[in-house]
């Protein structure tokens, strides 16, 4: 949803302003959670006026890797693991707040690689592997936070005809039953991954794949699904076409949450500040330029805080009915 800026890599800042505006734009949609790939300085830390996502309620989901290379690519990565490792980003100290990343509130979860793949080993061992050291290896480090693998979804073995026309080596069902995973991802690019099919193709598939992994997240990982990054280019469709597929995410989305379901939210990719003309990839929500978009987004997304503090009042209420049952049978122990 935000863009993946690499501070440490390009050096690029966001100008001050631009990063609060896009917080208050965030705020005013009522949108709760962002995900981001190096914004954690400046976002985790009270600068110059203090604005930072933790004064406006909104969670971040902080990914320790991306696998592009356009954004820096696992090789980056390892390059400063060698020097540091992964256990300085958890253990890091924040030189404002005084906070540990690994104690930080503001951090709803951590994300082990943006849309890892592994063509070369289809099998999906290679990747298996992997999540299961890595988040062996984070837990042992922060058991405070929430952890995701960061996946589009696609299905190995498990599944295969759920998928577009390819194999990445990944597997949404046995990828996610690994202990430490707290929940599962899904991406959705139809018109990536279905080039030249029609729209009504694209969106017939779309609710297929929402559907299949709101379900197999329900019966079978017994996992909350969070569909961290979907979208439709204006490159290759209108306004009109973008503004079906975002109802349709997050009409599926409440559908399944209204009624105690797996699904549990939605990241859009991505929300631009006016004047960011470099990140413009075709993808881009300016709030500004897109009244229609801006709309959908808003009242989606206030149903869904609804119901989080529909759920939130339920819990408060079974927190208070179990005190007062454990101070009921004191009572009554002490007759």
């Amino acid at each position: 949803m935000w863009p993946p800026t690499h501070l440490r890599e390009t050096k690029f800042h966001l100008p001050f302003k631009t990063l609060q505006n896009m917080v208050l734009e965030l705020q005013e949609l009522g949108l709760s959670v962002m995900e981001d790939i190096d914004l954690c300085r400046t976002l985790l830390a009270p600068t110059m006026t203090n604005v930072p996502a933790k004064k406006y309620d909104i969670k971040v989901v902080l990914s320790l890797v991306n696998n592009y290379e356009n954004f820096g690519g696992k090789k980056q990565y390892v390059d400063w693991a060698k020097d540091q490792g992964q256990s300085t980003v958890l253990t890091r100290r924040n030189s404002l707040t005084g906070i540990a990343y690994k104690d930080d509130p503001t951090i709803m979860a951590w994300e082990l690689m943006n849309e890892p793949r592994c063509p070369s080993d289809k099998s999906g061992k290679t990747i298996q592997a992997w999540i299961t050291e890595m988040a062996s290896y984070l837990k042992s480090i922060d058991g405070n936070h929430l952890l995701e693998v960061g996946l589009e979804g696609f299905y190995g073995a498990s599944k295969q005809p759920s998928n577009p026309n390819f194999q990445v080596g990944t597997d949404f069902i046995t990828n996610n039953q690994i202990p430490g995973i707290d929940f599962a991802t899904v991406h959705a690019y139809p018109d990536q991954w279905l080039p030249g099919s029609s729209d009504e193709n694209q969106l017939s598939f779309l609710k297929s794949w929402l559907n299949d992994h709101i379900q197999d997240a329900q019966k079978i990982l017994h996992k909350p699904v969070l569909f961290a990054e979907f979208g439709k280019s204006l490159k290759s469709s209108g306004n009109k076409q973008r503004d079906e597929l975002f109802n349709t995410v997050y009409s599926t989305i409440y559908s399944s949450a209204s009624g105690g379901g797996a699904a549990v939210g939605g990241l859009f990719w991505q929300l631009l500040a006016a004047g960011l003309d470099n990140f413009r990839d075709g993808y881009e929500i300016i709030l500004s330029e897109n009244p229609s978009i801006a709309s959908v987004i808003a009242q989606e997304s206030q149903k869904l805080g609804k119901i989080r503090k529909m759920y939130a009042r339920l819990r408060n209420i079974e927190k208070w009915k179990r005190a007062r049952e454990i101070k009921s049978r004191g009572n009554n122990n002490g007759n």
